[in-house]
């Protein structure tokens, strides 16, 4: 409007002419650059979002200018600013993200799977109810059985990673994402059904949504198996650590204690215990992420606090008061695990590799002394203990078996690796404990969901055992030892 009566006003002021010529003049001016600008594509979309708001996507200027009546040029379509298809697309994309995202959060999808275009535009224009409303656990089933979602067939199993007692793992593909998956078949038997540990896991894994957990996409029930679909990553942490010799770089050591950490920490504010930490069961991607996998053993704490079984935790990895029998335990009998995790990445060996529970204790006693009632008060009155008669030991500086470690990290080791339970340090303390503190502040501000590889300050090192890629590519995945899918 401000250019039609500034150009209307320059066209008047010409002398000698009437207004009719004058009118005429402006009327083929405009004309002449209608049909210049009717070349450029002009695309316009609105999408339903959020019950009644509105997205329009077109030309958006981000500085429009405003004239003295009040409008902008962009607004009256008589902006100056050249045409900027790729301003189209950015909103394009932005439009499709956003419905993504709100798709995966009506049907409950994990929020690393990405539908295709096809489903987005459907659910976009017929979903029922509209967003903003919630969908019925009837028409949520209904709405991800279309999608794909619970069938064999949108999964093709590619290589065959291994197999246990109870399950078959395969490495599949996912035809309706395009995405690599690990699908673990568990057999059912027709009297007993499926194994209580699928089913813990199951239960669990649905309600844990972090970056540092392994993620749950699909589970596809048939009469003969319960197919569990889960995010795919290239190795464990055994393994990780076989192929660089079994020595990592310090700071790598840094970063997935960190992440190992940083994963239990969410499990234990969300009153769930892992109880069975272990190399195997700590998952590596490419990017050096770390997710904890194999809920199998896990348990949601319950209030108050009842007793639980002793036959948990792999014998390397299972602390003393557990070892002794105890049946009362909280968020601290994974703290234990995650010591001598610590000491095997720095060390390059395991800490307490016993062939039996005695041969398990001893171990324990030798590095850190025979538990006194001045060590460990009412240890004497254990019926377990006194039944070994073991021999007393002074406990030796743990720096002498770890001297890749600084005295900050042994300091956090020594917190972890106490006798009784209650005076091991919470997986939330140890995050800020001053061993981690080269890591900045940044690292304590990321959201549950987000990697800490996000932050450009954090990255993996290459490892000085590593005599090609950190990952090298395997025909068949013979040798891969990733008991978190058995």
């Amino acid at each position: 409007m401000k250019r039609l009566k500034r150009r209307l006003s320059l066209t008047l002021r010409g002398g000698g002419r009437g207004i009719e010529e004058s009118l005429s003049e402006l009327t083929e001016s405009l004309n002449i650059e209608e049909n210049g600008t009717k070349e450029a594509e002009y695309i316009h979309e609105n999408s339903r979002i959020d019950g009644d708001r509105e997205f329009s996507l077109g030309i958006v200027h981000e500085n429009p200018r405003i004239g003295s009546d009040g409008e902008s040029d962009q607004a009256s379509g008589t902006s100056d600013e050249p045409y900027s298809p790729v301003k189209v697309r950015h909103r394009n994309r932005r439009l499709q993200r956003r419905l993504s995202e709100d798709i995966n959060k009506r049907l409950s999808l994990p929020a690393d799977i990405r539908l295709p275009e096809r489903f987005i535009e459907q659910y976009n224009n017929s979903l029922s109810p509209p967003f903003g409303e919630p969908l019925s656990r009837r028409l949520r089933r209904a709405s991800l059985s279309e999608i794909g979602f619970g069938k064999l067939e949108t999964y093709t199993k590619l290589d065959k990673l291994g197999e246990g007692t109870y399950a078959t793992v395969f490495k599949g593909k996912s035809k309706l994402t395009d995405s690599l998956v690990a699908l673990k078949e568990i057999r059912l038997e027709h009297e007993e059904g499926a194994p209580c540990t699928a089913i813990r896991e199951v239960s669990l894994l649905k309600e844990l949504k972090h970056a540092n957990i392994v993620t749950l996409h699909d589970i596809i029930h048939t009469p003969n198996a319960l197919t569990l679909v889960f995010e795919y990553l290239e190795k464990d942490l055994k393994q990780y650590m076989d192929d660089c010799g079994n020595i990592m770089s310090m700071n790598n050591v840094m970063l997935f204690l960190y992440q190992l950490l940083r994963g239990l920490a969410y499990c234990h504010k969300s009153r769930v215990l892992h109880r069975d930490l272990k190399p195997q069961n700590l998952l590596i991607n490419e990017k050096g992420e770390l997710k904890l996998a194999d809920f199998g053993l896990a348990r949601a704490k319950s209030v108050p606090t009842k007793t639980y079984s002793n036959e948990v935790v792999t014998l390397w990895y299972r602390p003393p008061d557990v070892l002794l029998g105890s049946t009362e335990y909280s968020t601290h009998i994974d703290m234990w695990g995650v010591g001598c995790i610590f000491y095997e990445m720095a060390a390059g060996r395991p800490l307490f590799p016993g062939s039996t529970v005695e041969d398990e204790l001893h171990l324990i006693w030798k590095l850190l002394g025979t538990p006194t009632e001045d060590t460990w008060p009412g240890i004497s009155f254990n019926d377990e203990f006194q039944s070994y008669s073991f021999p007393y030991y002074d406990p030796e500086p743990l720096i002498n078996h770890s001297p890749r470690i600084d005295p900050d990290g042994i300091d956090l080791l020594k917190k972890l690796l106490q006798f009784e339970g209650i005076n091991r340090i919470s997986a939330r303390d140890a995050m800020k404990h001053p061993f981690f503190k080269c890591l900045g502040t940044r690292i304590h501000e990321i959201s549950d969901v987000q990697s800490i590889f996000v932050l450009n300050e954090i990255e993996l090192n290459k490892d000085p055992g590593y005599r090609s890629s950190i990952f090298p590519h395997s025909g068949s995945g013979r040798g891969r030892r990733q008991s978190m899918l058995f």
